[in-house]
């Protein structure tokens, strides 16, 4: 072992162990990986960056760009309303719902797929009386499963498309991947259908009607004339015995007080903070005479003197200045402002607001709207709700009117976890949108145009027939992701132009696989598999592709069908809430666990290794 093949296989010990333990994003382990390259000298510092000219990454760019646009036209929607049943056969439902977000992931972003039909499944779930994490699970793991079947379906098989043509094979095609993933993903939809759904263990969920979360908490601040005010908290408690609520603490000159002590006495000033359903919490702030703590001016007043919080506001400075002018020439028309709701949000796994706390974004001030509750996979907040930095996944339970609570989805990255209307914006441009997407995979599976160009022309038709605004063009890429892997490929090349992927691949073949090529294939499959469990799966992509490679020249047999491997298991992570944004998109809204994605994912995973090596083998022949 030579010193370059020792210090990469290090390298890359610890950005795997790195991506698995999480301290830092995936995009920042990632970035350091490549400059531990540099530093080491095993990549020339005028090389570092050519990862992000590579065609994956402009191409996975551009499709983000793309499902932005088909996601905003809401053609979509009206499909999932006209394809997904809410009544009949729950599981003919569950199929029709999984089997359409399959079809979607192999053209868009899985996540927004995921997000568009999120509330369809609640809807789903409603209609058949059962916890929302029963239908959820099930469209999440088959929105994976839809991204292995086409070229553009999912990062990873980009990545192993870029690996091939820098093996001097060429680059797949659109479609190349689809006799395997369909079948693989065909056998999941039915698995997750038939069987798979039953496994999920049901979460007690308060009420599907609303899709509901579990319980939420929320803070409310006790005024003079409050009916709570001078009262104990055995008191306050009978008086909230009818209203299915409980206070949980209670804020005191910034101190909690813990409600275990009945005798004590609340004042004016003080903040509750109160345990309720959605259903409950009006009608609990509304018996006990509260308000809810955070008050836009007072949220205003604490913000001034905070850069950083005077640096997010003039971010969001014209959005809101176009959403006041709305508001005045509505007033003007002698029209009324819609009515102030509620409405449940889960944050996205790429949202603005992950790490971020309620009293930084000043939500009053910015959006007219109020954060009432949080709930964290089913669990109570052990902060004040204000000082809580939010994390993927959490459900937030939000007040205000529709427009705003909109904006502020839209703009922050949230998905509402209630039923929608349909909303198709401008049918005129839901008919461009599909057409223009249509060309573009047609150039890229005819040949006639590489994909990465075929795409961005694609992307390129989007903003000048303002299918998505200049401005949305820009945040629909997702930074984490585009640094993710242009940061990664070098790295992995490196592994290639060292021997370490070989000296491994050695290892693999001697002590594992004992030289035969089909026990090779199935390790490859399943280690990639088990990776992409705990790390993100571009990232497994561009660190099994080297070593898929250099075993299949070792073997002499075919490189695809190691390659092909790759991308069916760097697809299927469902043992955990962390190997997928999609099933961490999940994690809040239907109370799971991090244990509980193995009863379904395990032999879900187990099926896959039984249909997709026979399949590679058929397909994809050594």
């Amino acid at each position: 072992m030579t010193v370059d093949q020792l210090t990469i296989l290090i390298i890359l010990a610890v950005t795997v162990v790195l991506f698995i333990w999480g301290p830092w994003r995936h995009d920042m382990v990632a970035l350091a990986s490549l400059l531990a390259c540099v530093f080491a000298g095993l990549i020339e510092p005028e090389d570092a960056f050519a990862g992000f000219g590579h065609p994956a990454v402009v191409t996975v760019a551009c499709v983000l760009i793309l499902s932005r646009g088909l996601q905003n036209t809401g053609a979509m929607d009206a499909l999932a309303q006209r394809v997904v049943p809410k009544s009949g056969n729950i599981g003919l439902a569950i199929f029709a719902l999984t089997g359409l977000g399959a079809l979607m992931s192999g053209f868009m972003n899985n996540v927004g797929a995921l997000a568009l039909l999120m509330p369809v499944a609640a809807d789903v779930a409603e209609k058949h009386e059962l916890p929302p994490g029963k239908v959820l699970m099930p469209l999440s793991f088959g929105t994976i499963l839809g991204g292995m079947t086409t070229l553009i379906g999912t990062p990873p098989n980009l990545i192993v498309s870029g690996f091939r043509a820098s093996a001097g094979a060429g680059s797949y095609g659109m479609f190349d991947f689809t006799p395997v993933g369909l079948v693989v993903a065909l056998v999941g939809v039915l698995f997750v259908t038939l069987v798979g759904w039953r496994l999920v263990p049901a979460r007690p969920q308060a009420g599907a009607a609303t899709f509901d979360t579990g319980t939420y908490l929320t803070e409310a601040l006790v005024g003079e004339k409050s009916a709570a005010a001078g009262k104990s908290l055995r008191e306050i408690a009978q008086m909230l015995e009818s209203e299915d609520a409980q206070v949980v603490g209670v804020v005191h000159n910034d101190a909690r007080v813990s409600p275990a002590t009945p005798w004590h006495r609340v004042y004016s000033g003080d903040i509750l903070v109160i345990e309720a359903e959605p259903e409950a919490l009006s009608s609990a702030i509304s018996s006990l005479g509260l308000k809810l703590a955070g008050e836009p001016a007072k949220e205003e007043e604490e913000g001034k003197g905070k850069s950083e919080e005077k640096a997010e506001e003039q971010r969001a400075k014209k959005s809101r200045e176009n959403r006041e002018s709305k508001d005045k020439e509505k007033e003007r028309s002698g029209g009324d402002r819609a009515d102030i709701q509620l409405r449940e949000l889960v944050v996205m796994p790429d949202s603005a607001l992950v790490g971020r706390t309620a009293q930084f974004l000043r939500l009053p001030a910015r959006y007219q709207i109020n954060l009432l509750a949080l709930s964290r996979q089913g669990r109570r907040s052990v902060r004040r709700l204000r000082s809580t930095p939010l994390l993927a996944g959490d459900a937030l339970l939000m007040m205000g009117t529709d427009d705003n609570l909109s904006t502020f989805a839209y703009e922050q990255g949230c998905v509402p976890l209630a039923q929608r209307a349909i909303s198709i914006p401008n049918k005129e441009k839901a008919v461009v949108a599909l057409v223009a997407m249509a060309i573009a995979v047609s150039g890229a599976a005819f040949g006639l145009l590489p994909a990465a160009i075929s795409f961005s022309a694609c992307a390129l038709a989007f903003m000048a027939l303002k299918v998505v605004p200049l401005r949305g063009m820009y945040e629909a890429i997702d930074g984490s992701v585009i640094v993710l892997l242009g940061a990664l490929i070098p790295v992995a090349g490196v592994m290639e132009t060292t021997g370490a992927a070989d000296l491994v691949a050695q290892g693999l073949l001697k002590n594992l696989a004992q030289g035969s090529a089909v026990v090779a294939l199935a390790l490859i499959l399943i280690i990639t598999m088990t990776l992409s469990d705990f790390m993100n799966n571009a990232a497994t992509a561009a660190v099994m592709c080297s070593i898929a490679l250099s075993t299949a020249g070792q073997l002499d047999v075919n490189p695809d069908s190691f390659l092909m491997a790759v991308a069916i298991g760097a697809s299927c992570a469902f043992l955990t809430p962390v190997g997928h944004q999609n099933n961490t998109l999940i994690l809040g809204p239907g109370g799971f666990e991090f244990r509980d994605y193995w009863r379904m994912g395990l032999p879900l995973e187990i099926l896959v290794v039984l249909v997709g090596i026979p399949t590679l083998l058929w397909v994809w022949p050594l």
